[in-house]
């Protein structure tokens, strides 16, 4: 099989640049890309379902490592660049024009895949509280994820830190989370204002007797006025004086000292 181009040579040759309105920065660094396709362990024969390939950095380094991958691009003007690749290693790739947001991707697969994606930026969030969504256990392995290095820090953030949040409870209840590695900003082309993360996430058994819309409710009230104690910040949820009385947990505490499984037990009771 002949060498691939480097990367810098096939954006050239397609004349691609990094699109600010589709939240796109192109990682370029071929060793990097490697140690990111590495996160979820050993990929041979496996399935993966990639967000946003752009001109195909991340792709590459998946379908080396032997994985199979099915990628969602909306991009059009990356489609032939990624079709170059597909024939690179033919069987291994197939490539979806269209909206991440809109495609279903469950169905794209019979096996639960991993998911790996240099995420476009204004729409990581959405799209991992989407993946978080029942049905539990989800369909797919595992996450691994670049997200700006502030929205990495809310999803591992412990209780009682700077950036817990209402995203780490999200992803916490049903997944264990970690950074895996830092991105410096000078990695991307063109480089953006803000430093990045890859965060690994594996499913966890879903809390029994408690609902994501219920939790999500409860954390949507408590972390929108964060500075308040939750006897006013939950004062408009109805039955969660009671559930905090009958759980011991203070309504003079702020919801940054809520641990998840604090905010569970209360999303439980209000579901009962």
């Amino acid at each position: 099989m002949s060498p691939l181009p480097p990367l810098r040579e096939v954006i050239a040759r397609h004349g691609l640049s990094a699109s600010k309105a589709l939240g796109q920065n192109f990682l370029l660094d071929g060793q990097l890309l490697g140690r990111i396709a590495r996160v979820p362990g050993d990929l041979a024969g496996a399935e993966v379902f990639e967000v946003g390939p752009g001109p195909g950095g991340l792709t590459r380094a998946l379908l080396q490592s032997g994985a199979r991958v099915t990628a969602v691009e909306r991009d059009h003007r990356c489609l032939p660049a990624l079709a170059e690749l597909a024939a690179h290693f033919p069987g291994q790739l197939h490539v979806i024009e269209g909206d991440a947001m809109a495609v279903d991707a469950p169905a794209l697969f019979a096996t639960a895949p991993h998911i790996v994606a240099n995420l476009p930026y204004n729409i990581g969030t959405p799209l991992l509280v989407g993946w978080l969504s029942p049905p539990w256990r989800p369909w797919w392995q595992t996450l691994t994820l670049m997200f700006q290095r502030e929205v990495a820090d809310r999803i591992v953030a412990p209780v009682d830190s700077e950036h817990y949040g209402r995203l780490s409870v999200l992803a916490q209840w049903r997944t264990t989370a970690k950074i895996a590695m830092p991105v410096h900003r000078a990695a991307f082309t063109p480089p953006p204002k803000v430093m990045s993360a890859v965060v690994h996430m594996t499913p966890l058994d879903s809390p029994a007797g408690v609902s994501l819309a219920t939790l999500e409710r409860l954390t949507a009230a408590a972390f929108g006025q964060r500075r308040k104690m939750l006897r006013q910040s939950l004062k408009g949820v109805a039955g969660a004086a009671a559930a905090m009385e009958a759980l011991g947990i203070a309504p003079t505490r702020r919801a940054e000292t809520v641990s998840v499984a604090e905010f569970v037990a209360l999303a439980r009771a209000l579901d009962q």
